[in-house]
């Protein structure tokens, strides 16, 4: 078989509670990233903790929103999303504003998770032939 014989790739099938997921921790960690540059620039870490730790802190926890949006596919990744979420609301402890951030992400987070779940259990009830109505 020739490469130009070859068919093309079929994509996996996504639902809504991972697209949106996916859209909400993506946007997040951007987010994230540059409140870590702000705990850096105002400098509110304890004594003893060198600044620049507030930019390594917001790089890790923006990875980690990342990496954890490419596997919402798995329902463990569900939890590490809302586990990320408490992460960033605990960073309220040293800029108050991290706190609101947390609140409007952690909403849309939990709409994302719930009301994408829900819609994905309504197009599994209407793709599946044995709950038709026979028509």
């Amino acid at each position: 078989m020739s490469p130009r014989e070859r068919k093309p790739r079929v994509r996996r099938q996504r639902g809504a509670e991972e697209s949106l997921g996916s859209v909400v921790l993506g946007f997040e960690s951007i987010v994230v990233f540059l409140g870590g540059l702000v705990v850096f620039g105002l400098r509110v870490l304890p004594d003893g903790i060198e600044p620049w730790w507030g930019i390594v802190g917001g790089v890790v926890l923006a990875l980690l929103m990342v990496i954890t949006s490419g596997f919402l596919r798995h329902r463990w990744a569900i939890g590490a999303g809302w586990a990320l979420q408490v992460v960033l609301a605990l960073g309220g402890f040293l800029v108050p504003a991290l706190l609101l951030v947390a609140l409007i992400f952690g909403g849309m987070w939990a709409y994302a998770t719930i009301k994408g779940a829900s819609l994905d259990r309504r197009n599994a009830a209407l793709a599946d032939p044995r709950t038709s109505n026979g028509n």
